[in-house]
């Protein structure tokens, strides 16, 4: 599967997040390492969705970016 994450520059690190798959989090100190962790972040949230019996969210979520003016 390949869910689309949004990763956001805050003031001191990164955080990311899944939009199809609520609650599904990571935060890292580096681009590198905010990839690593939002990967694992998703394999245990759907680990735990199994384990649970709940149906795994198939991705639906699109990214684009769009350009403006400045």
């Amino acid at each position: 599967m390949r869910y689309a994450v949004v990763i956001e520059k805050a003031e001191r690190n990164y955080a990311a997040y899944v939009p199809d798959l609520p609650g599904c989090i990571a935060t890292g100190r580096t681009l590198e390492e905010i990839e690593t962790q939002i990967q694992e972040a998703i394999q245990l949230h759907l680990h735990g969705m199994r384990e649970d019996g709940l149906p795994i969210p198939e991705p639906s979520s699109q990214v684009e970016y769009i350009e403006v003016a400045a």
